[in-house]
């Protein structure tokens, strides 16, 4: 069989053929023989014909070692958008295989060792489900893997694919123009890991809900310690359409070696995440956020923004909304600005505390044209606060705007309207049913 698969790889490679097929080169889909040499001696002979495409039909590939996929190379599974669940199926005797599925085994308890695939100039990834066997869904704390993808060079490209059940899933660092689009899963740790990037990178349409498992040790092991994305060193980065859903933090805007992120974000997304957004540093240029909706509901201070004191730069939210039973919709120190616009806040102040929705330490603060939809406090200024400006907001219930700031405020045009009474309760003063047999 290894003779007749060569002759039919050599004679495609001298047709002028680039469409190849791990089948062809002692690929085995019984979701227990390693792959790995079979699937590596694909994308080898691909990279050698200066480029081309490997395609992994239907199948469970099982992988003892990691895979690089060189440049000008396409590894692709049958799916051409993001498939659901499939790496969960039951692989006993006769039932049925559900697409392209991949499935890692190397480097368990290894976080540190090199990721299952790597990604360089040009190459590609798209259409397959990765699914680690191993990783036990009612099991905490998880085991941990490497990143399940890495991405360098120049355009490399992660899409249509589902990463269910990944402990890292894409470090999309060091690299230029990068492309994540289509991308759902389940990452238990870490989601995307971005640095090192000085030309504008894209992830779109990436969503990480708990469809692998919700299982209650699993799962709050991931609230107490996951993270959705993670953004260090970036310039200009275009985010659309991104959601998480169950963990720790699901943006944090961290301070690297070589620097803050500067970006885009629209349209994203995180639920039942006990901090939304964590802003520990911001690039000079900003952070602009746009129709963003955040969620806090448990831990042991559920609050949807939260900027440190270490933060120096700019961030605005444009036309966000905020709601779930939060302690505060946004806690913010530090020397920056931060500006709220056009936003709506539900709610806060909702575990039996008399908290304010947005409570501010430091910097510089800016909410204009938003709307407190509680007849709760809704704004504090710290004496740390250095500059603010606060007008022309809808308020329920009374003014309740606390100005300690020792800097400038300018406070106006906010305009309350009298909170909704309670309906009466018309049970009051009528007689109780009788119970039966008096």
């Amino acid at each position: 069989m290894i003779w007749m698969s060569a002759i039919i790889v050599s004679a495609h490679l001298l047709a002028g053929g680039t469409d190849m097929n791990v089948m062809d080169f002692g690929a085995v889909a019984d979701g227990t023989t390693d792959n790995t040499a079979a699937f590596q001696k694909a994308l080898d002979a691909a990279g050698a014909a200066n480029g081309g495409v490997v395609n992994a039909p239907t199948g469970r590939y099982s992988f003892s070692g990691s895979l690089t996929i060189p440049k000008e190379v396409v590894l692709r599974g049958i799916y051409a958008y993001t498939p659901a669940h499939t790496g969960i199926r039951d692989t006993g005797a006769g039932k049925p295989i559900y697409g392209t599925v991949l499935m890692p085994r190397a480097n368990a308890g290894n976080v540190d060792g090199p990721p299952f695939i790597l990604l360089q100039t040009n190459s590609t990834l798209q259409g397959v489900c990765i699914h680690y066997p191993d990783q036990k869904p009612d099991v905490a704390p998880p085991t941990a893997y490497p990143y399940t993808v890495a991405m360098r060079g120049d355009n490399p490209a992660l899409i249509d694919c589902e990463l269910l059940n990944p402990f890292n899933a894409i470090d999309a660092s060091r690299n230029q123009r990068a492309l994540i689009r289509n991308i759902h899963g389940q990452p238990i740790h870490i989601g995307v890991f971005i640095d090192l990037i000085y030309d504008i990178g894209r992830i779109e349409n990436v969503h990480w809900n708990p469809w692998w498992s919700m299982q209650k040790d699993l799962f709050e092991w991931q609230k107490a310690n996951g993270v959705g994305f993670i953004f260090g060193k970036t310039d200009w980065h275009y985010v659309l359409n991104t959601f998480c859903f169950g963990y720790n933090i699901g943006y944090k805007f961290i301070d690297t070696k070589v620097g803050a992120t500067n970006g885009n974000f629209l349209g994203i997304g995180a639920d039942d995440c006990r901090t939304s957004v964590l802003i520990e540093q911001s690039a000079p240029m900003g952070i602009l956020i746009t129709n963003g909706e955040f969620v806090s509901i448990d831990g042991p201070d559920p609050t949807m923004i939260r900027v440190a004191d270490s933060n120096t730069g700019t961030v605005r939210f444009s036309n966000c909304a905020f709601w779930g039973p939060a302690n505060r919709n946004a806690v913010i120190g530090g020397k920056g600005t931060i500006g709220f616009s056009d936003c709506t806040f539900v709610n806060w102040a909702c575990h039996q505390k008399p908290y304010y929705a947005i409570e501010a330490t430091g910097g510089s603060l800016l909410v204009h044209g938003c709307e407190f939809k509680e007849d709760k406090p809704q704004i504090s200024l710290g004496p740390g606060v250095q500059r603010a400006i606060i007008t022309d907001n809808l308020l329920v219930g009374k003014k309740r705007i606390l100005d300690k700031a020792k800097g400038h405020t300018v406070i106006k045009d906010n305009v309350a309207m009298d909170a909704p009474k309670k309906p009466a309760d018309k049970s009051k003063g009528k007689p109780k049913p009788a119970k039966a047999g008096s």
